[in-house]
């Protein structure tokens, strides 16, 4: 099958049916076992898709508006844990029935004050003076957000097979550790250091997330298991290696820690380039470094991978039900195994700005900080569509950004950020309570035609 024709989503395989184009397979490879070589099943012994290709499908198949509503009920939640849990509303309400308008008045004052460091520190600030100043707040979102995307597409791919990859911690460690090792253990050009050392996470990321699919692939062990205990394994490693003297661990340190990444391996920031610009006057101190436009590319690239390539239409062929799929002549085990090297591959890539660009002086063994399960949260918003990864990547980034303003300026825990994640996950895992919130009728059901009031009344009153 070529790329320029490949089959649009409305030809794929749907469950219980054969494709009725579908060539019959040359061997018995690919078949499933106890079936004739050449020999096409009917479509009634294609069995159903599996429980969890029925549950991803139905999370990924709600639209944009369900996705729109559950943000806005997590805020609500949010809101709600803002203005219970602050003194000021605390101590008006204890006068609530004297003075009300002074609880009312609390209450908009603090969840406006909430949302306001929200936005000035996540978007722009504009009690800083000048531009330059004021839009800082943005690159920190963009900053934040690279990684999340970049490892919110590997989930994403993996969620389009069928897959749920929540291994995402081990394959940024084991990508993290070979960038960090390249880049202070082979001097190269600046340029050319940071492109191998980049090289050298993808290469580990789908090494690592590879060996998931292979054991499933090979095996049938479910990929939950795997991915956490592979977790567990790259964790240990990689403390091993940076408490080893030779290994990861600094020469002449005791503390668990790597050596700073080369200056020629760094990924370069805005205000470097910026600088440069400017004939060597320094412009800002922004952190967004050049790992945002490596996360715009591989953006692009999954967007072809699944929605232009003939490879593409397997994954989604095999998302949507594997048994079918294979009857259908797709090499179901080789799917599996290449949508684990790719998603690895792409966490991967959030291993190599992490070192590379976010914390270059150094790492240990939380590296990670929690954006391997992060991403799951970022590829389930965005409906494991490679766009809509990137923008829930950003309001993530930007969630991230503001919550340390909030925490500064309004004296908010910074956890109500990652309980309005949590609440985000839930709103989404779960489109059936968001609908029953906002009575929105199901996919696909008709409308309840309604009965007249004067013929209701006659037809009570004929009984």
């Amino acid at each position: 099958m070529s790329d320029e024709k490949v089959p649009g989503e409305s030809q794929l395989p749907t469950p219980g049916q054969v494709p009725p184009a579908a060539p019959e397979p040359q061997s018995a490879k690919g078949v499933e076992e106890g079936q004739m070589s050449g020999t096409t099943p009917a479509a009634g012994d294609v069995p159903p898709p599996p429980a969890a290709n029925r549950v991803m499908r139905e999370i990924l198949s709600s639209n944009w508006l369900m996705t729109a509503l559950a943000i806005v009920l997590a805020l609500v939640v949010a809101s709600i844990l803002i203005v219970v849990t602050d003194e000021r509303v605390q101590a008006a309400a204890g006068y609530f029935f004297a003075r009300p308008l002074d609880t009312f008045r609390a209450i908009g004052d603090t969840i406006g004050g909430a949302y306001s460091s929200l936005f000035q520190g996540a978007v722009y600030n504009f009690r800083r003076p000048g531009f330059v100043n004021g839009i800082k707040p943005l690159t920190d979102t963009l900053s934040f957000a690279a990684p999340l995307i970049a490892a919110g597409l590997g989930v994403a791919v993996a969620f389009r097979v069928g897959l749920f990859n929540i291994g995402g911690r081990g394959q940024i460690l084991i990508a993290a550790a070979v960038a960090g090792w390249i880049s202070w253990s082979f001097p190269m050009p600046p340029f050319i250091h940071m492109l191998v050392a980049v090289g050298g996470a993808l290469l580990g990321g789908a090494i690592w997330g590879g060996l998931v699919g292979l054991l499933k692939a090979r095996t049938g062990a479910h990929e939950v298991i795997l991915t956490i205990m592979l977790n567990y394994v790259a964790w240990y490693l990689i403390q091993f290696l940076l408490k080893t003297p030779g290994a990861l661990q600094a020469p002449g340190s005791n503390n668990p820690k790597s050596p700073p990444a080369d200056p020629s391996a760094v990924m370069p920031t805005l205000s470097d380039l910026l600088t440069l610009l400017n004939g060597g006057t320094q412009v800002g101190s922004f952190r967004l470094n050049v790992g945002f436009l490596l996360v715009i590319v591989a953006t692009v690239a999954v967007a072809w991978l699944i929605n232009r390539s003939s490879t593409g239409f397997r994954f989604r062929a095999v998302g949507e039900n594997p048994h079918a799929a294979r009857v259908a002549g797709i090499d179901v085990k080789w799917v599996f195994i290449l949508a684990m090297i790719i998603s690895g591959a792409l966490v991967g890539l959030a291993g190599a700005i992490q070192v590379l660009g976010t914390n270059t002086a150094g790492f240990g063994d939380g590296i990670d900080a929690g954006i391997g399960f992060d991403a799951i949260t970022v590829a389930l918003l965005g409906r494991s569509k490679p766009w809509g990864v990137f923008f829930s990547g950003i309001l993530f980034g930007a969630l991230k950004a503001g919550g340390y303003t909030i925490q500064a300026s309004q004296g908010i825990p910074i956890d109500i950020v990652v309980v309005v994640q949590s609440v985000i996950v839930l709103f989404i895992a779960a489109p059936p309570l968001v609908r029953a919130v906002f009575r929105l009728p199901a996919p696909g059901s008709k409308p309840k035609a309604r009965t007249p009031r004067r013929q209701k009344l006659a037809t009570e009153a004929a009984r």
